[in-house]
């Protein structure tokens, strides 16, 4: 195994070396499940752009330092705090995570994403980005935004909407879970690997980065059969409209034990937010870059976090746990096409996010 150099902590959140011929990231804020700051999506950024050119690194792995997750998202109740006031700060953190986010998608080098854990929100934004992406039996793969209010950002618009079928909209919606067997079947994972292998594997690579896929490849295992299969014809024809309304209604003619599973869940989240999450999956899939795309986010972000549900959602669930969060609209029909229109609409030129350069 190589030896491994340390290139100096930038933060203590986030542990930066390289081992052979590879740069590594390690997240390392456990007792938050390695959620995301602006510190340390800024310690990222900062960190891949040196390696970006430097020739010795030829590839970057992102991994955890300890703890039962890869990243659980970002720093939430700061969100919602900076919501409350003037939005100022939560806009700073938007800025730079989808700076990273945009930066990490076009980067020239071999990107490896171990998703080994939990894998929600900002640490998706991670992931998604990434050439290859490590999935093992401890995946646990989410996009919960609505259920707080918030919407599956970082990216979800872009990649959601590119999925099998339907199945983007209803991960949007729900909030569903999924294992790393369909993350695989999906396409959100290239390879499924055992857990055990990981260090094993991470040093092969760092000796050899020319040979990753191989790597990754001789590692693999076939995983358990993918759980989300046997609803992919649920999936496709009861969440086919991207009027929420629609969905509601086909969920409740259909009255099967899985449907009224799912319109329960759905009654459970954000009117709001969830016909937010429909109209960018629908607007996403039709981005022509990438940084269009986080573009669009983060001007919905910037509205968003400062909207009622948000903060609520936030207070439900994070601050209160009574989970029990009153939302404003309370229906669908109570969300009005001007109301979305007004989250969607651009920011001035001087306020618009833009890529780091």
């Amino acid at each position: 195994m190589a030896k491994a150099r340390l290139e100096g902590l930038m933060t203590e959140d986030i542990i930066s070396f390289t081992e052979g011929h590879v740069g590594r990231i390690r997240l390392n804020r456990p007792k938050a499940i390695h959620a995301l700051t602006t510190v340390m999506c800024t310690a990222i950024l900062e960190q891949i752009e040196v390696w970006r050119g430097d020739e010795a690194v030829r590839a970057v792995l992102f991994d955890h330092a300890e703890g039962r997750g890869f990243c659980a998202g970002g720093d939430i109740r700061m969100l919602a705090e900076s919501g409350a006031k003037d939005g100022a700060e939560a806009r700073a953190f938007f800025h730079t995570e989808y700076r990273l986010n945009e930066r990490l998608f076009t980067y020239v080098k071999p990107t490896v994403a171990f998703m080994d854990g939990i894998t929600m929100g900002g640490g998706v934004g991670i992931a998604l980005p990434c050439k290859y992406r490590v999935a093992t039996e401890n995946t646990r793969f989410a996009m919960p935004e609505t259920g707080i209010g918030l919407f599956p950002d970082v990216g979800g618009g872009w990649y959601l909407s590119r999925l099998p079928g339907r199945t983007g909209q209803f991960l949007a919606l729900t909030g569903a879970r999924i294992d790393g067997a369909e993350c695989l079947f999906l396409g959100l994972a290239t390879h499924y690997l055992p857990a055990a292998a990981l260090d094993e594997v991470k040093a092969k690579i760092a000796a050899d980065p020319t040979a990753i896929e191989a790597i990754l490849d001789a590692f693999s295992e076939e995983p358990p059969p993918a759980r989300i299969e046997e609803n992919l014809e649920a999936i496709d024809r009861l969440f086919a409209s991207d009027t929420l309304e629609d969905i509601y209604a086909a969920l409740e003619t259909d009255g099967s034990a899985w449907a009224r599973k799912e319109l329960a869940t759905l009654r459970s989240k954000s009117p709001q937010t969830m016909k937010v999450a429909l109209r960018l999956l629908k607007e996403g899939a039709h981005m022509h870059s990438f940084a269009d795309e986080m573009r669009q986010e983060y001007a919905v972000g910037a509205h968003v976090v400062q909207r009622h549900d948000f903060i609520e959602g936030v207070r439900a669930v994070i601050v209160d746990k009574d989970n029990a969060p009153k939302w404003d609209p309370a229906t669908p029909e109570g969300v009005t096409e001007h109301m979305l229109d007004t989250i969607f609409a651009p920011l001035p030129e001087d306020e618009a996010w833009t890529p780091y350069r």
